[in-house]
């Protein structure tokens, strides 16, 4: 596991880089999970860090036609998300936007 990433002043370069060393990142993982050091990932554990710093958000119930979030569902497994955590992006996106609009923030 000698080999490091080197510095990028491209994306361009970085993009060369890990397609020319998939197979040294795919032995890493190997060796992480060896070694039993694999873990859920940075983005998952991050979240759940913070989620447990700001305390729980409020379950609540909303009804919508089953057309809207059929749509939901499309959208947001096109961006890779869940559509609860897609909805509540559109509605604090547009909660902003009506604040601004209302002179407030």
């Amino acid at each position: 596991m000698a080999k490091k990433q080197p510095p990028f002043k491209t994306e361009t370069q970085e993009a060369e880089w890990w397609a020319k060393n998939q197979n040294l990142i795919a032995d890493r993982f190997e060796q992480a999970k060896t070694a039993g050091k694999l873990g859920n990932g940075t983005v998952a554990r991050l979240a759940r860090e913070r989620s447990s710093q700001a305390g729980a958000s409020p379950t609540i119930t909303i009804r919508l036609a089953e057309e809207d979030l059929t749509r939901a569902r499309t959208f947001a497994a096109a961006k890779g998300l869940r559509y609860q955590t897609y909805l509540k992006m559109l509605l604090h996106q547009a909660l902003n936007s009506e604040a601004k609009r209302a002179g407030r923030r």
